[in-house]
């Protein structure tokens, strides 16, 4: 229950400077937290789930995710084709996790529905790249409510998340919260982070309505400082045996070294924000592919209802490992 009242009341402190100032939550919190969320967020998935992302299917996910930073620098460059092959190599990760979690009916049944999708995201591109902007800060509800099991009485953490992951977001686009909405343009963070507009369409679908595109760009960034809460405070608080996991793998990460490593290169790349935002944010997109690529294959691990052996073994618990709410909300 304690953990629940948590993340009640960090939602509630999220939509606020969300609603308040959506441009400067959105910008500010890329900027501080941006680089450092990477940084634990792979650690804990590749500790957590270190019995799928291992071997050979590591290696051709690393190769395909390496395609996609490649085209978001080429993007830089030669601008549209750049994008239409990263949405190609972006489905090609998907097929990858499903060719290694299913087999059978399920995996023709599979490739067809990516098949669907993939001529969808090149038929139209922007609506792509601005679902994957939002599913991205979705992800953590999977990640929470796997670690929920660890929970002798899961459902109310679980609904919690739902509530926030889901709910919250439906009531700012219904238009609920508009009487609390603040501007998008008139800030001074525009200042250095160029036309706000550029922004909102990251986040909102081609062509939307000024209120619309407010009401998206609101979402974005109460979803992206959630996002930021779940990965640099709570699984490193409250999840350590992925952090001890991950080390195993890599003795020379250790936790200290892992929090430097985020730290001292988010604090490189912020002057570089700060300087050239526009230079800084494709910087991070490109080399951001690698954790939120990642996370994909595993959560097909998780969702997919056939896995292979080595995915269904990281998810079962023996009773040793359940702990009681009290023991994780220290």
């Amino acid at each position: 229950m304690k953990i629940s009242l948590l993340f009640g009341l960090a939602a509630a402190a999220a939509l606020s400077i969300a609603l308040r100032a959506p441009l400067a939550t959105t910008v500010l919190g890329l900027i501080a937290f941006g680089v450092l969320h990477n940084v634990l967020e792979l650690r804990y998935v590749t500790g957590r789930f270190g019995p799928i992302l291992r071997g050979r299917f590591l290696a051709v996910l690393l190769g395909l995710i390496s395609a996609i930073v490649l085209c978001r620098l080429a993007a830089l460059v030669v601008g549209e084709p750049a994008r239409y092959a990263e949405i190609l190599v972006g489905y090609a990760v998907l097929a990858a996790g499903c060719a290694h979690a299913l087999r059978g009916w399920r995996l023709a049944a599979a490739a067809f529905v990516l098949i669907v999708a993939a001529a969808v995201s090149l038929g139209f591109p922007g609506y792509h790249f601005v679902v994957l902007a939002h599913l991205h800060n979705v992800v953590p509800l999977f990640f929470l409510w796997e670690w929920a099991g660890r929970l002798r009485r899961p459902a109310v953490f679980r609904w919690t998340q739902v509530a926030w992951v889901l709910g919250v977001p439906a009531l700012v686009l219904a238009g609920a919260l508009d009487f609390a909405l603040g501007g998008v343009s008139a800030s001074t963070v525009a200042a250095f982070a160029g036309d706000p507009a550029r922004i909102v369409a990251a986040s909102a679908p081609p062509g939307s309505a000024t209120i619309v595109g407010a009401r998206f760009l609101v979402v974005f960034a109460f979803l992206q400082t959630m996002h930021y809460f779940v990965w640099v405070y709570f699984l490193p608080r409250h999840a350590p045996d992925a952090a001890r996991a991950f080390e195993t793998r890599a003795p020379w990460l250790s936790a200290r070294r892992a929090w430097a490593l985020g730290a001292g290169l988010g604090a490189a790349l912020a002057v570089l924000f700060v300087i050239d935002y526009a230079s800084g944010r494709a910087l991070y997109g490109a080399f951001a592919s690698y954790h939120a690529y990642l996370e994909f294959p595993v959560l097909l691990a998780l969702l997919l209802p056939s896995g292979a052996a080595s995915s269904q073994l990281v998810f079962r618990q023996t009773a040793s490992e359940r702990q009681e709410p009290a023991a994780v909300s220290r």
